[in-house]
């Protein structure tokens, strides 16, 4: 799934239950921080517009009107404030306008309150969320006189620009700290949201010249705002579909894991421990967010093509014959086959799985893939794999010690395994092994979590590989 979509279903997950204690605590001091910014402001700049209370109840409820309207983009919302934002900073004394738009936030989200989609815990956010205030606010409060004209387009790009800072910057800080959104996202999601203000702006600017001598004609931009709405429930309702989408995928998995363990409980067992292990692998190398889903997937299905192996061979107390191996061989090609009927992203999944036996030196099956033509999912797996075979008790071998399957990890990095990999998976097991999750729920509380990897907090070994012995 698309890192913006996972952030997405995250997003509304969360929105109806009460902060954690890191959550409130980072919150509530961006909630703090943005307040004592915008009494330094009211100290700082001077009152010298003129204050119409019914213009000021009018800008509010426009901003109210148009703030229910939400483009979700990953960990945030974009909503169309600058269409009546823009014109607050003309037609409201300045200071007013950081203490009208945290107030507009929480109106807006009174029936999310009531309605129970939002916890009230979270009004925090209210406040929080109105950051991008304080940069145009301070810039036209410097520089500008107070009347919008084309002459000053300058400054107000300037202001334009220093909204988007005012915002990135600690909602960056606030997401990272809060919930551990990485930058890459928060960026990709603060370049989308700046390109819709950047549309946005120069209409609000066109507005406030409009208004500025009869700020009744603020409801011309309500055409707008309705067409704006009408896109963000299509945005909505595509979320929705993908986020199902995502959930089908996942009970796939589950529904042939369920299978997996039916057949063989070695291979169910031996499995979910890969699935522990390759996180870990992946949190050390830093493995991408939007390739998680996917690799853990490979990491539970690797095996599956197992289920048309005959049990004899699987289970046999000895090594393999030649034709035996070259038939266990095809659990790949069998695996692929299997996902390829479930198409999409198991599709997906197929492919890598088909090599998740091929060898850095390509000597492996069944493509001969070598060093980087081989997937890095299918490496990691590879790698993982032959970790926990060498580590688990068998009926024709007892369990090698830690120390000696690192041992033979390194001495066959560079033409069985991927050095890069090797070095990763030893610095884990190093630091100490995650924790073998045995029972089924274990792997259905990972498949229907948010993708993030478990914790890591034990010392029990995990996963297969390609040595012939193995039977895998």
């Amino acid at each position: 799934m698309d890192s913006v979509e996972r952030l997405v279903g995250d997003l509304r997950a969360r929105q109806p239950r009460r902060m954690e204690a890191r959550e409130r605590t980072i919150v509530w001091t961006s909630a703090l921080a943005y307040t004592a910014a915008a009494v330094a402001l009211a100290v700082v700049l001077p009152w010298n517009r003129s204050f119409d209370p019914w213009v000021a109840v009018l800008l509010l409820a426009m901003f109210v009107a148009i703030d229910r309207i939400h483009f979700e983009i990953g960990s945030v919302t974009a909503v169309a404030v600058p269409l009546v934002f823009v014109p607050m900073l003309f037609l409201l004394p300045l200071p007013l306008v950081p203490v009208l738009a945290p107030a507009g936030y929480l109106i807006a989200t009174l029936p999310d309150y009531l309605q129970r989609k939002k916890h009230v815990d979270r009004w925090a956010y209210c406040l929080s969320d109105a950051w991008f205030t304080i940069g145009p606010v301070l810039v036209l409060g410097l520089l500008d006189d107070g009347r919008p004209r084309v002459a000053s387009i300058g400054i107000y790009a300037l202001a334009f620009v220093s909204s988007v800072i005012t915002d990135a910057v600690p909602n960056g800080i606030r997401e990272r700290f809060a919930r551990g959104v990485t930058l890459r996202e928060h960026l990709k999601a603060t370049v989308w949201i700046s390109r819709v203000d950047a549309v946005l702006w120069p209409i609000g600017l066109l507005a406030a010249i409009s208004c500025v001598d009869h700020p009744i004609a603020i409801v011309g931009v309500a055409p707008l705002v309705w067409l704006l709405g009408t896109f963000a429930r299509e945005r909505k309702e595509r979320y929705s579909a993908a986020l199902e989408l995502n959930r089908a995928y996942r009970g796939t998995v589950m529904l042939l894991s369920d299978v997996v363990e039916a057949d063989d409980n070695y291979t169910a067992d031996h499995c979910r421990g890969v699935v522990t292990l390759v996180n870990a692998v992946a949190d050390e190398l830093e493995i991408d967010s939007e390739a998680r889903q996917e690799l853990e997937f490979v990491a539970l299905l690797h095996d599956v093509g197992k289920i048309v192996i005959p049990k004899e061979i699987l289970n046999k107390p000895g090594a393999l014959s030649d034709d035996e191996f070259e038939l266990m061989k095809t659990h790949t090609i069998e695996g692929q086959v299997l996902l390829d009927r479930v198409g999409g992203l198991l599709g997906r999944v197929g492919a890598i799985v088909r090599s998740c036996h091929e060898r850095w030196d390509g000597h492996g099956y069944p493509d001969g893939l070598a060093g980087y033509e081989i997937p890095l999912a299918a490496r990691i797996v590879f790698a993982c794999d032959a970790y926990n075979a060498m580590t688990t008790d068998r009926p024709y071998r007892a369990a090698m010690s830690q120390e000696t399957a690192v041992e033979e990890l390194w001495q066959n990095a560079g033409s069985q395994f991927d050095p890069r990999i090797v070095a990763a998976l030893a610095t884990v097991i190093r630091r100490g092994m995650p924790s073998e999750p045995s029972p089924a729920r274990a792997v259905r509380a990972l498949l229907v979590s948010s993708g993030a990897p478990p914790e890591l907090n034990g010392s029990a070994p995990v996963l297969p590989a390609e040595i012939r012995s193995a039977k895998n």
